[in-house]
């Protein structure tokens, strides 16, 4: 391939194609980087290449057709998305799937789908796949990346990915230009990859998305954002996942930067520091633990490094937004903020590893205000953006300059934004999905005949142009009263707490608003500790009526907020109690992408829920649990149900505080 430019790539409608341009034109510089036992380990652009066609030459000696599925599925590894493009490559539909999804949950994806091969990790997922073979009549061949485990392994169809692309260097040197004539034949209307959704209301759909969806919807966050080649960006959100498929691999291969693959999943945030990404994605979960695990430390410092951290943080708060995007500022103020930033803010920022940290995102979820302005105010230029799968992911982001808490931003670059009078939220982009693999009624209940998508979200146009998301439209309700009541919205303000994890309202066809709460256990432990408050278990911790007046007194602070908004100030939380285990996706109670299935849960817990709604100052409860390796336990426990006070129109109390 010759050596091209950066305006040629836009010129290639696939990324095998985009692939090859990078080979040439920037073979030696850094594509991938996975930290393995302890060690960088690094592919260049044409390394990449070399080693997705070997694979794809070894999948071909398997009898790969055009238009087959290949499972993905493992931890965020170069090998991994080295099969996504091998696939690709051969015109075969990658389809990646949650890592942490038991076998059972795996079979319909894979049936569905009509899998001939997967491309996993190592040999917890290999076991997962045996263990419901025989219900896969299409899967054929497993190919493993780590072989600890698997050496003696013999299964029809099973090898390694070192032999795999072994033989596929063969197959290549047989038929030299099989590979290529593959390559040339992939067009930018061809499905690229299906990635399904969390099956949040019932089973999974497929989504199939074109090259040109992912492409354009690419070069849009490109321009947006203004990314460039030297960007460096960390690959550890499931690959499964629409956001990881736009960053790490759409963008990457579109601009030409760099991807980290941190060593797992529990050295994440340690080796964020050694990377020092350009460009981070996080949803607010992980940004709310980062600021707990600050604030805890900051607790355990010694007094003056306390106080130096309360000074300059209020400072910080008061003018540090503002400096970001540009707004006057008096000198004075300026001046204290710039010391802030040599004693607190910069070694802050680098003990994080963000201190060349241009672009961060979160989305997913409404993150709190204070948490939201706690990383603006020490200089790391957080942006919300909000889409979906079906979008390719970007719909609307903010922009340098226009970033509020409140909202999420206006449309991307080629976006088309519309308000249904019901509140809906619709888009039309050249990101808008092909549709549902094999479900065509879904695909007409989501997309219409004119290319929109209908999200299922309510939301409005701010006087700004900027979308405010308010909740899923299908969720929002009504009290006994009339009044509106929108679970997540309020869902989401009680997560705002650093000490409640997960939340779950009822209110609808209700008088009052009720809540389920699950506490944060690394938060409230700390806390707890700190005062001297013994526990043995989640289930012991969150008995404790200690808890229970911390959690009521964030709750109280929600209440302040709802009773300030015209619309929600009936929704205000009378009741809550806190249950007695973390809510779980192998319990069914979380999607895999930690959205909560609250229909499910409500039916599942029918008798707490009965309770909250009665005079009872408690409940007693024997439930069943799903441990990792899939057996089964129950938990007995009585939960107490406290009330809280509700505050009148007018009383304002600060929100939730940030730590």
């Amino acid at each position: 391939m010759t050596d091209l430019g950066e305006g040629d790539l836009r010129a290639f409608r696939t990324f095998p194609k985009l692939l090859a341009c990078l080979s040439g034109s920037r073979g030696n510089q850094t594509a991938i980087r996975e930290k393995d036992f302890g060690i960088w380990q690094s592919w260049t652009w044409r390394e990449y290449l070399i080693e997705a066609r070997s694979l794809a030459g070894g999948l071909a000696k398997c009898g790969f057709q055009r238009g087959d599925k290949v499972a993905i599925i493992g931890d965020n590894r170069p090998e991994l998305y080295f099969g996504i493009m091998a696939s690709q490559m051969l015109g075969g539909v990658p389809v990646p799937m949650y890592q942490d999804s038991i076998a059972d949950e795996m079979v319909f994806i894979l049936d569905h789908a009509e899998v001939r091969f997967a491309v996993v990790e190592d040999q917890e997922q290999v076991d997962k796949l045996l263990a419901v073979r025989e219900q896969l009549p299409n899967l054929e061949f497993i190919i493993f990346e780590d072989d600890r485990g698997l050496r003696h392994y013999d299964e029809p169809g099973l090898m390694s990915y070192a032999d795999s692309v072994k033989q596929g260097a063969e197959f290549e040197a047989g038929k030299p230009n099989f590979i290529d004539e593959e390559i040339g034949k992939g067009e930018g209307e061809d499905i690229a990859v299906m990635l399904y959704t969390s099956g949040t209301t019932g089973q999974p759909k497929g989504v199939m998305l074109t090259y040109e969806n992912v492409i354009s919807t690419s070069w849009s966050g490109i321009e947006h954002d203004n990314l460039s080649s030297n960007e460096k960006v960390v690959a550890y959100m499931p690959m499964a996942w629409i956001g990881d498929h736009l960053f790490s691999y759409g963008q990457a291969l579109c601009r030409g930067f760099t991807v980290n693959c941190p060593e797992s999943a529990d050295t994440v945030l340690q080796d964020v520091r050694e990377i020092g990404p350009t460009c981070f994605f996080a949803p607010p979960r992980i940004w709310e633990n980062i600021l707990t695990t600050v604030m805890v430390r900051i607790e355990d410092s010694g007094w003056v490094k306390r106080k130096l951290f309360s000074f300059f943080m209020k400072v910080a708060e008061r003018v540090g937004p503002g400096i970001m995007d540009g707004r006057r500022v008096g000198v004075f103020s300026r001046w204290l903020y710039f010391l802030g930033r040599i004693l607190v803010y910069g070694p802050l920022r680098d003990n994080l590893g963000f201190s060349r940290m241009r672009i961060a995102y979160t989305a997913g979820e409404a993150i709190g205000p204070e948490i939201f302005t706690f990383y603006r105010s020490i200089g790391v230029n957080i942006k919300q953006l909000y889409g979906m799968t079906e979008a390719t992911a970007l719909v609307v982001g903010q922009s340098d300059g226009a970033v509020h808490a409140d909202s999420v931003g206006v449309p991307y670059p080629g976006v088309e934004l519309r308000i249904e009078k019901n509140g809906e939220v619709l888009c039309r982009s050249p990101g808008v999905f092909k549709g549902y693999y094999k479900n065509q009624e879904a695909t007409e209940e989501t997309l219409t005949a004119d290319g929109w998508i209908r999200s299922g979200d309510a939301g409005l146009i701010d006087s700004e142009g900027q979308l405010r998301i308010i909740d899923r439209a299908k969720d929002v309700g009504r009290l006994n009263n009339g009044a509106m009541f929108a679970p997540k919205y309020i869902e989401n303000k009680l997560k705002f707490s650093p000490y409640v994890r997960e939340a779950v309202a009822f209110g609808n066809g209700h008088d009052v608003v009720t809540a389920f709460v699950n506490i944060d256990l690394e938060a409230v432990g700390n806390w707890a500790e700190r005062r001297g408050l013994s526990y043995t278990s989640y289930t012991d911790l969150a008995s404790k009526s200690d808890v229970y007046e911390l959690v009521g007194k964030d709750i109280e602070r929600v209440n302040g907020s709802l009773a300030q908004d015209e619309k929600l100030k009936e929704s205000q939380i009378t009741r809550f109690l806190i249950l007695h285990k973390e809510l779980d996706p192998d319990d069914n109670e979380l999607t895999r992408t930690r959205k909560v299935r609250r229909r499910f849960i409500a039916d599942k817990y029918s008798d707490l829920v009965e309770a909250l709604y009665s005079s009872a100052d408690s409940v007693d409860i024997d439930a069943q649990v799903t441990f990792e390796d899939g057996r089964t336990g129950s938990i007995q426990a009585t939960l107490a149900i406290r009330d809280v006070a509700l505050q009148a129109v007018g009383e304002s109390r600060v929100d939730v505080r940030a730590a």
